[in-house]
């Protein structure tokens, strides 16, 4: 049966309904918001599956006829998900997550469908709310309510999920999730906000997502399923104890070598010696392979339980660092010759290696998405290639993890980009990350930010990013400055933050936890910054400043404005003038050349040229300022004659520039053949008599010639006064 609910959220109305759609999902929930609508269904898989994690996915799909648009290209109909579905999946995923039990094995998918999309009501938002909800009221064993809000800074003034209008003017886009208790997942785009103001916005956020989960807590109240007693992966306590007592020794030791690829082979040793000792004393026992799978979970539990410990109780970190302390850093660039800009950055065994490209406007990226942008002109890619970790593994397509990591450095870096007015250039990084231990994400942001540099765009200011650690025991808790793989793992928060000297410009958080408190996101953003502020040192000693011009062989720029109506005499009828203009100034075949010009064209009147040879530049502007030059009234002009006919002569001014010199303005005196006169290929003096009703150009040549003398009358003698 068919159920509404309705909460006045701010001013807008949320509205729940349940019971009437995909009713054989295990939940689901139709939410509106203003006029998005989103469908959240959940279904769980009936059997226990074999596998050691938790198996758990989120699907966010975007389907274009809900902003009334049809999908670009050949197939006219929805294919791989777009990065934005990708990161809003993740944003949906990262929250509800630590709200499982890690041991269960039935698979869990949560697929929200877009279906109508008001860009200023937000469908991630409406979907992470949907997501909850459907679990929320299955009988799937979900220990929520979960809700986001995305807060936006304008005027000094916090806004709670602002319209489009009020997103173009923030200079803060902060997406916060968490149950009532505490926040659990934290994403911000910011234009240098200090920590003080992050952390009041983050706190504000919490305040109205209590609100949400009120909301779904009394529809969860009214119509939830009770929860299924599901099986877990347990362990034997036995077994368990029995794998403490002979590995826990040999692991400490391995977790304590301070090189990474040293310290994870002396743990595998350990674990090998300790599956085959385990392998020979259950030998005999039927279900043999299930015993050492058992094995091999505690081995990893007393790898987990011994870094945690470790931290927590000796304040002793696996490599022997103090709480606080950065691994070795190094900065530099100019790593490949030929690239506009390309910059190397390490932190302890983490190594990025970034190169930026400069390209023309109108080389940006077409989106072909549900939001109101519909190009970019600023990319961040990110790769992530399986021999950064000494392994093997799938080559292709970038997966979540490559989106994820490169939309949160490309986030960073996009707050001090100049704008296309400033620097009309397509700007593209890309980070190979040559060897992780953690962070490659920061790492990315450090070393394309020195890309960016040694490139000559001119950044507003350096950025840099640091990733914070949390182990937490109980009422104990520790956070780690630059956190390392094995931390990052064993570890309960990933807190990354990337800023310049004034303030963030990014930030990403997600635990493992239920939660954590405004103490612990206080304390982790002082720490933050001091560390943030130690990277840009060591990066500014590499390169201070962004470079005064761009490399050699990027692309230079010359850019003038016209009048917007003169456009379309530049490009011509079916684009044939502007065709002309780039194979004559580049002195090429066709246009898709690599040496050809090229030329953007703006509906504003902006004209930008891009070429390496600068002379070419300057020949294409001159050749463009022809064809648009105006004749002025009355103004003499040196033209040459291109025909001759009975009733006058054309004479052409500059390329595409002709007027008419009738007859009667060839000459003071009466003209009978102009053929007399000129011939075609003379260069003539003319005078511009302006346009007629026709919009033709009527020129001269007798108002360029000395006027005649008139011929003097023979004077009268005058009389004398005698006669």
């Amino acid at each position: 049966m068919k159920k509404v609910y309705e909460l006045d959220f701010l001013g807008r109305k949320l509205i729940v309904e349940t019971g009437e759609l995909a009713k054989q999902a295990t939940g689901s929930v139709l939410i509106r918001y203003g006029d998005t609508v989103v469908l959240s269904v959940c279904v769980m898989g009936k059997t226990m599956l074999t596998q050691d994690f938790f198996p758990l996915q989120v699907l966010y799909q975007e389907k274009l006829y809900s902003v009334g648009k049809i999908p670009g290209g050949f197939i006219k109909r929805e294919g791989r998900p777009s990065d934005a579905a990708t990161l809003a999946a993740r944003l949906i995923d990262r929250p509800i997550r630590p709200m499982f039990d890690e041991n269960l094995r039935n698979e869990i998918q949560v697929i929200n469908t877009v279906l109508s999309v008001d860009q200023d009501n937000s469908p991630e938002m409406a979907a992470l709310f949907g997501s909850s909800l459907c679990l929320g009221i299955s009988n799937i064993p979900f220990d929520g309510p979960v809700a986001g809000v995305i807060v936006g800074l304008v005027d000094d003034e916090f806004i709670i999920n602002p319209t489009a209008e009020q997103t173009e003017k923030s200079v803060l886009n902060l997406t916060v999730a968490g149950t009532k208790d505490a926040i659990c997942m934290v994403e911000a785009g910011a234009q240098e906000l200090s920590e003080k103001t992050m952390l009041e916005a983050l706190m504000f956020a919490h305040e109205n997502i209590k609100t949400l989960c009120a909301f779904q807590q009394k529809i969860i109240d009214e119509i939830g399923e009770e929860k299924l007693e599901l099986p877990k992966a347990e362990i034997n306590e036995e077994l368990k104890n029995a794998v403490l007592e002979y590995a826990t020794k040999g692991i400490l030791a391995g977790i304590q070598i301070k090189d990474k690829l040293e310290s994870y082979a002396e743990v595998d040793r350990v674990k090998e010696e300790a599956i085959e000792h385990f392998t020979e004393v259950y030998k005999n026992e039927e279900n043999v392979d299930e015993l050492i799978k058992q094995v091999k979970k505690v081995l990893d539990m007393i790898e987990a339980l011994e870094v945690r410990r470790l931290i927590t109780d000796e304040k002793v970190r696996p490599d022997g660092r103090a709480m606080d302390e950065i691994r070795n850093l190094y900065a530099g660039i100019d790593i490949l010759p030929r690239t506009h800009g390309s910059a190397l950055f390490s932190r302890g065994e983490t190594q990025v290696l970034a190169t930026t490209t400069l390209g023309a406007i109108g080389e940006h990226q077409i989106l072909d998405g549900l939001g109101l942008e519909d190009t970019k002109r600023f990319m961040l890619h990110y790769n992530f290639p399986q021999f950064s970790v000494g392994e093997t593994g799938r080559y292709g397509s970038p997966g979540r993890r490559e989106i994820g990591h490169g939309a949160l450095g490309e986030r960073a870096l996009a707050q001090v980009i100049p704008s296309e007015e400033e620097f009309p250039y397509t700007i593209r990084v890309v980070s190979e990350v040559l060897e992780s231990n953690g962070s490659s994400s920061q790492a990315t942001i450090c070393s394309g930010c020195l890309s960016l540099m040694a490139a000559g765009v001119p950044i507003k200011a350096p950025v840099a990013g640091i990733a914070m650690g949390l182990i937490q025991n109980k009422d104990k808790y520790t956070i780690l400055t630059d956190i390392q793989g094995l931390e990052d793992h064993m570890g309960d928060m990933d807190f990354k933050v990337a800023g310049t000297k004034d303030g963030i410009t990014a930030l990403q958080m997600d635990i493992k936890i239920k939660g954590v408190t405004k103490e612990i996101l206080k304390e982790a953003l002082t720490q933050a910054k001091k560390a943030r502020l130690e990277i840009l040192e060591v990066m500014q000693e590499a390169i201070a400043e962004p470079r005064k011009s761009v490399s050699k062989y990027a692309p230079k720029i010359d850019t003038f404005t016209v009048s917007p109506e003169k456009i379309k005499d530049i490009i011509g009828r079916g684009g044939e003038m502007i065709t002309k203009i780039i194979l004559e100034a580049s002195n090429v075949a066709t246009v898709n050349d690599k040496d050809a010009v090229k030329v953007d064209l703006e509906d504003d009147g902006r004209v930008i040229i891009y070429h390496t040879d600068a002379e070419i530049i300057a020949k294409t502007r001159r050749m463009i300022e022809e064809v648009i030059r105006e004749v002025e009234a009355d103004k003499i002009y040196t033209g040459k004659v291109t025909k001759v006919e009975d009733f006058g002569v054309f004479v052409e001014l500059w390329p595409n520039c002709e007027g008419l010199v009738h007859v009667s303005q060839l000459a003071h005196e009466r003209v009978n053949k102009p053929s007399d006169i000129v011939k075609v290929g003379d260069e003539i003096m003319v005078k511009s008599l302006g346009y007629d009703n026709r919009g033709r150009l009527n020129l001269s040549r007798k108002d360029c010639l000395p006027k005649p003398k008139k011929k003097e009358e023979p004077k009268k003698e005058e009389k004398t006064s005698e006669e």
